[in-house]
């Protein structure tokens, strides 16, 4: 979804770009876990979800494949 309604806009950023506004984001995310507001938490997780899938789609990683490495149960040592 997030490739398909920004994709061309991502592209042309390119990545390095990308990664600085993807390190600012992580930076608020830091500031809200440091509050009591819930509401804003959400927020900055949701924003750095969508940096690093937007990091992902322009770097040819397909996020939800990279993710098989936790989600495969087969794969983790200790979930056997």
């Amino acid at each position: 979804m997030i490739s398909e309604r920004y994709g061309k806009r991502d592209t042309e950023r390119g990545v390095s770009t990308t990664f600085m506004w993807f390190i600012e984001e992580v930076g608020e995310l830091a500031t809200a876990l440091a509050s009591d507001n819930k509401t804003n938490k959400a927020e900055e997780f949701a924003d750095v979800f969508a940096w690093l899938c937007t990091l992902a789609n322009i770097s040819g990683v397909n996020l939800e494949k990279a993710c098989e490495k936790y989600t495969d149960t087969e794969g983790i040592e200790g979930l056997k």
